[in-house]
């Protein structure tokens, strides 16, 4: 093991959905410990402003136009990295969506958006990242589960179902890739202030006391508090950990 375990000059992490919220919080935080981040998101114009902030740090970033639904969008993406970069050796598959409402009342469509992007992306990046951090020899992969991977929502039924997907795909992918030295693990998050959380306190203005009085820690978490997580388990760190799920969430879950 490296002298710091924890150093990640030279490494190329890709991270989808990494120009805001959790996504950001994470590359920010990967970029401080020395890789070089991809930004992979549809949103190109947001992209290039989470580009500038890291690279404005010092660390070397680019972004890529990406749609986790779509193979194709997929790989050309990998491939305009592994142009930039060299290789891949770090994926975190981050990009996410919900919906919320009653089970009876969520429409087929929706049910079908929200497990496209939180399930099938997973599958669908990993698969076309996958033989690219094989060829680097070892690598690691961080995929962004949730709470509700833990327990059911009922108002988020599809979110809380395709989070559960995540965990199991993870676990299953961290048998199938160990012969490749690749760690595969599962971060999930608790109650964060993100773009999306916050659209669910518009609807439940009630719960944000709520939660911060059932969270041991007694507040909210916000995007850089998965920093620290992400980065050692992207790290050398943690190469005896995979198939591991780590809940970042103030101690929420254990209440």
């Amino acid at each position: 093991m490296a002298a710091n375990p924890f150093d990640l000059s030279g490494k190329v992490a890709f991270v989808t959905g990494g120009n805001g919220g959790l996504g950001l919080g994470m590359s920010l935080g990967l970029a401080g410990a020395g890789a070089s981040i991809v930004i992979a998101s549809r949103n190109e114009g947001k992209t290039a402003g989470a580009v500038a902030e890291i690279n404005a740090t010092g660390a070397r970033a680019a972004g890529v136009s990406c749609d986790v639904t779509d193979a194709a969008s997929i790989s050309a993406a990998v491939e305009a990295a592994v142009d930039e970069f060299g290789g891949i050796d770090i994926l975190v598959n981050n990009s996410g969506t919900s919906f919320r409402a009653q089970p009876e009342d969520i429409p087929e469509e929706e049910w079908d958006r929200v497990l496209d992007t939180n399930l099938k992306g997973v599958f669908l990046v990993s698969k076309a990242v996958y033989p690219q951090i094989k060829a680097r020899g070892s690598g690691k992969i961080i995929n962004i589960g949730s709470m509700m991977s833990i327990f059911a929502s009922e108002y988020a039924s599809p979110y809380a179902s395709s989070k559960g997907g995540v965990v199991q795909f993870s676990k299953s992918c961290a048998i199938a890739w160990a012969k490749d030295n690749i760690q595969v693990n599962t971060i999930l998050p608790g109650w964060l202030h993100t773009d999306m959380t916050d659209a669910f306190l518009q609807m439940y203005p009630e719960r944000e006391k709520l939660i911060e009085d059932r969270t041991p820690a007694a507040r909210w978490g916000l995007p850089p508090d998965l920093a620290g997580t992400a980065v050692y388990l992207a790290s050398a760190a943690s190469d005896f950990v995979t198939g591991a799920s780590i809940a970042v969430d103030g101690g929420y879950s254990v209440k």
